[in-house]
């Protein structure tokens, strides 16, 4: 293209912009009015993908700090949905003997069981600290679960064979019951038991909402000596659970297989029959925030398209208001040498700055809505800029799809009947 044809062609678009500018200053309450379906529809998006996007990074990060090649073997499978209890108080409970059995197989490096129990309420001199999870575990339990110690130690293999009443306690529960005390050697009544402090755990932060520092660990034969399954939902969490870490090398689900076929076999099933016990690992929670996170993202895509269908209507019906004003103008600048296509251009371009307009204030919104909400509920937003681009690009096709047939027709109006329109 020539230097004369590009200085041509930007001279038009620079008079298609002034034009189209003109316009909308004419009309500033108008335009913002046709734009506010476009505006709702790109906020809802970029505020939600904003939102659900950073739950994405910041569950992910959780759930890696569970341990990468992690499996967990309990009496139920995760996941999101109705549960038989009836028949899952049926299953047979886990034992040692099981655990031991897997910690024998060829591609498991480490086992560790462990029960666990919910406390309501714990109490040390005038301080509390409510909904406290006490579990038994091995002395293997603190580098299979990524806790490390801030302070004292952890449990031992003496302290499991002696049964010593000792505990490692979270940062949750130092900060409720010593806040400002040395917590190591102090005495804690748990359930009419004293259990003396011999470590504190370094602060693991939330998981899916829920704080992972209000543990307190015994070791495991302390716990089955001293504490009883609760009823209802505590027997199910005393029943014993087993966390399995495969050799180094050795693929995940070749371990999984392993361990379902001996679990199978030492509890006498049959093939045909279901398994009586659950496998879980990462890619299970991952499966469920999946299936939790779908459900927002279809309300997203409906409301979002309800809202953008509504504004591109809106812009329509506003192009074709405007062309009715303004065919004596179209029918001088057709008089004037303005070709079908400048009028076409004119019109189209309109539609597709209105929209555009639109989109960049929706997503000026959306980004102010989630990062409001990322400061109030402290949950983490992130924009990436793909969602820029979905926002400008939702409101280009919108301005495109509902601009075309005002602007064709415009263009195909007849200058001499145009001039003669009142």
């Amino acid at each position: 293209m020539s230097p004369g044809v590009q200085g041509e062609v930007l001279m038009r678009f620079w008079e298609i912009v002034k034009l189209a500018l003109g316009t909308f200053q004419a009309n500033r309450l108008r335009s913002f009015l046709t734009t506010l379906g476009i505006i709702i529809g790109v906020m809802t998006v970029i505020a939600i993908v904003s939102l659900i996007q950073g739950m994405n990074y910041e569950v992910e990060r959780q759930i890696s700090s569970l341990g990468s090649n992690v499996i967990y073997l309990q009496k139920v499978s995760w996941g999101v949905g109705q549960i038989d209890w009836d028949e899952v108080s049926r299953r047979p409970d886990l034992t040692l003997e099981d655990a031991v059995a897997i910690g024998r197989l060829s591609g498991v490096a480490v086992v560790a069981p462990l029960r666990s129990r919910m406390i309501s309420r714990l109490n040390y001199r005038n301080r509390k600290a409510t909904n406290l999870e006490l579990s038994g575990v091995t002395p293997v339990y603190a580098e299979v679960a990524n806790y490390g110690i801030e302070s004292g130690r952890f449990i031992s293999a003496d302290d499991s064979m002696r049964k010593r009443a000792v505990c490692v306690i979270g940062g949750y529960v130092v900060d409720n019951l010593f806040p400002d005390e040395e917590p190591i050697g102090k005495e804690l009544l748990i359930e009419g038991k004293k259990f003396t402090v011999i470590g504190t755990l370094t602060r693991k932060g939330s998981f899916l909402g829920q704080t992972q520092d209000n543990v307190i660990f015994v070791p495991l034969a302390t716990f089955e000596k001293s504490f009883r399954a609760q009823p209802g939902w505590g027997e199910f969490a005393h029943a014993l659970s087993i966390m399995i870490v495969p050799k180094p090398g050795v693929a995940l689900e070749r371990v999984i297989d392993q361990v379902r076929e001996l679990m199978r076999r030492r509890h006498g099933l049959k093939y045909d029959q279901p398994d009586d016990f659950g496998i879980n690992t990462q890619e299970t929670l991952r499966t469920i925030y999946r299936n939790i996170t779908r459900v927002a993202f279809i309300v997203m895509i409906a409301v979002a398209a309800i809202s953008l269908l509504v504004g591109g209507i809106g812009i329509m019906n506003i192009m074709l208001v405007a062309v009715a004003e303004r065919t004596r103008e179209i029918g001088l600048r057709k008089a004037l040498g303005a070709t079908t296509g400048d009028i076409l251009y004119q019109f189209l371009f309109e539609s597709v700055l209105l929209a555009l307009t639109g989109g960049a204030i929706g997503i000026a919104l959306g980004l102010g809505i989630a990062k409001v909400v990322e400061l109030t509920v402290h949950l983490r937003a992130a924009a990436p800029v793909w969602t820029i681009v979905l926002g400008f690009g939702f409101s280009a096709v919108v301005g495109i799809f509902f601009g075309i047939y005002p602007a064709s027709r415009a263009a195909r109006l007849d200058p001499i009947q145009a001039l003669r329109y009142e």
